[in-house]
């Protein structure tokens, strides 16, 4: 998987696009992640801020990225952590200031500890400053004590910055539509998830604990390279498939129940997201097969209408009157299907969205309607199509046959320039397809 990176020229070219959405006088200036605290004096696992990596490819905390055009030319300052011998034989190694130039392609590099110092000059001229408004307070803090202390100064004729810009609705934008080689990255994560959940399946047993599939997920994850989850893993058996964000993932898994797993690698930070649900045992009841053929026919027919130029709310409308009209032929519902839509009376069994955006963050960013209208799909955009329907015991006016049964089937689409490709093949989908793949397990 060695062969799988962004080059640097793609990094350039995103940084030199950036600029060229703002004015010649602004600077843009964006923070890495600094390492957290779990307990103690050890740390979670590092995790960069998506919008910096997305811009420099750097993996390292504790550093800032400075923008600017001087003289027509992108300039990129990096500010990073020194090289210490002494840490790095503990903590691994760094780049450095002369890394930084070598492999990042900084034009300049300075120490971390010298931002502030420098910060004054970087804003002399400048008229705006683009930040990430809000994401950190200390850091917002610091931009404006440094932009108020230069216009004390402006009868030394130094021009001050005016305005404080957001620059994440540009970055965000730009990590809507992929390039080549992010999906690469991505239909790699999704292979690696793909094979995870088989193995998920092939383990499952009665009486064995949610825990345990969790466990055959990571193996899978870590051994071929996806190093980091995308999100905490969802393994609910029974009842606990009806929680939709349900991580405790403790219980003992029964004979007869599904079993509802969402999970997904993360591979070089760009996620991937699947969600299968199978019988524990193998074999589907006939309330179990009901529903879920139901859910697997609406995740199928709004897959197949994915092209560019489709509204994104097409997609959850398609699902909705799916799942409805299969309600109501089961009973579950009972009305007039437009009026049961109309009134949201689905609601109750399926109370998400259609998917979101997928990329270097689960949920990922861009926005989802240009001013008052929905967005339309273009070629490179990545989503998730991930309906579900859960009917948690007490649902009033369901018959007990149908209670504790939560189904979710989700797989990664790719907008291509005539139609999608499913990022996330090969998992058994179909009633037949599950039960003859546990059943060779």
């Amino acid at each position: 998987m060695n062969d799988l990176t962004i080059s640097a020229t793609e990094y350039q070219s995103r940084r030199r696009l950036v600029l060229d959405q703002i004015a010649e006088d602004a600077v843009v200036i964006i923070p890495a992640a600094s390492e957290r605290i779990r307990t103690g004096d050890s740390t979670f696992s590092f995790r960069q801020n998506s919008d910096f990596y997305y811009l420099t490819g750097f993996d390292e905390p504790d550093a800032v990225l400075v923008l600017a055009k001087v003289h027509q030319q992108v300039r990129f300052i990096l500010f990073t952590r020194p090289r210490d011998p002494a840490r790095e034989l503990w903590d691994g190694k760094r780049e450095g200031l002369e890394g930084a130039v070598k492999h990042i392609g900084a034009d300049e590099a300075y120490l971390f500890s010298e931002f502030k110092e420098r910060l004054p000059t970087l804003l002399e001229n400048r008229r705006q400053i683009y930040f990430p408004i809000g994401q950190c307070a200390h850091f917002d803090e610091t931009l404006i004590q440094a932009m108020t202390g230069l216009q004390r100064m402006v009868r030394r004729g130094i021009q001050a910055p005016q305005q404080l810009c957001n620059i994440a609705p540009i970055v965000h934008e730009m990590r809507l539509i992929k390039s080549e080689a992010e999906i690469a990255m991505m239909r790699q994560a999704g292979a690696i998830s793909v094979e995870a959940h088989k193995q998920a399946m092939k383990a499952c047993k009665p009486n064995m604990y949610e825990y345990e599939l969790e466990a055959e997920l990571a193996y899978v994850f870590a051994k071929r390279g996806c190093r980091h989850v995308a999100y905490s893993s969802i393994v609910g058996g029974g009842c606990n498939a009806c929680i939709l964000h349900y991580i405790t993932n403790q219980d003992k898994l029964k004979d007869g129940e599904l079993v509802l797993i969402d999970a997904g690698g993360e591979l070089y930070n760009y996620a991937s997201d699947i969600t299968t649900t199978f019988p524990v045992n193998g074999r589907f009841n006939s309330e179990q097969k009901a529903l879920y053929e139901l859910v697997l026919s609406a995740q199928q027919t709004a897959v197949k209408l994915i092209k560019p130029g489709l509204r994104w709310d097409e997609i959850q409308q398609t699902i909705v009157r799916v799942l409805t009209e299969g309600l109501v032929a089961l009973g579950i519902l009972k009305g007039h299907v437009d009026t049961l839509i109309e009134e949201g009376s689905y609601r109750r069994f399926y109370m998400h969205l259609s998917g979101h955006w997928l990329g270097l963050d689960t949920h990922d960013v861009g926005a989802y309607k240009e001013g008052d209208n929905w967005r339309l799909l273009q070629a490179n955009m990545v989503l998730t199509v991930e309906p579900g329907l859960y009917i948690a015991a007490g649902s009033e006016g369901v018959d007990k046959k149908w209670w504790d049964i939560g189904i979710r089937i989700e797989d990664d689409v790719r907008v291509t320039s005539e139609g999608y490709e499913v990022l996330t093949p090969g998992l058994p989908r179909t009633v037949a397809d599950i039960e003859a793949f546990m059943a060779a397990s």
